[in-house]
């Protein structure tokens, strides 16, 4: 199993947060479990840090590179599958999580419910 992490669990990783839930902490900390990050959720980071609404690392590249995270590029194949998902979910980012997670077979981690109307492996944060 790949994981593929939701901004808030990658947050919630970056700053040890109490919010992240055991199972999901041990499997992301799994040295034989591959972690993901998009491009998406870096994106929606800076957009959010820019407008005042977050605080996260300043260098998130370094942070993702000392967690041991990989990097998951955004495709054209992602972005048409997003476009293409029914309507249960209407935020482009997560969007764009719940597609690179179907297209490259991740299990995404999210404490978000909605994120259960896709076909799309949960574990949950």
């Amino acid at each position: 199993m790949n994981l593929l992490l939701d901004t808030h669990v990658l947050l919630w990783w970056l700053s040890d947060d109490k919010m992240l839930g055991a199972k999901a902490r041990a499997a992301i900390a799994n040295p034989d479990v591959q972690v993901f990050v998009s491009a998406a959720s870096a994106w929606e980071i800076s957009i959010k840090m820019t407008l005042g609404k977050l605080d996260a690392p300043e260098n998130l590249e370094e942070a993702l590179a000392t967690s041991g995270f990989t990097p998951l590029p955004i495709t054209v194949d992602h972005a048409l599958a997003a476009g293409r998902l029914p309507e249960h979910h209407r935020d482009p980012f997560d969007r764009m999580l719940i597609a690179q997670a179907q297209l490259e077979r991740l299990t995404l981690v999210t404490h978000d419910g909605a994120f259960g109307h896709y076909d799309v492996g949960l574990l949950d944060a």
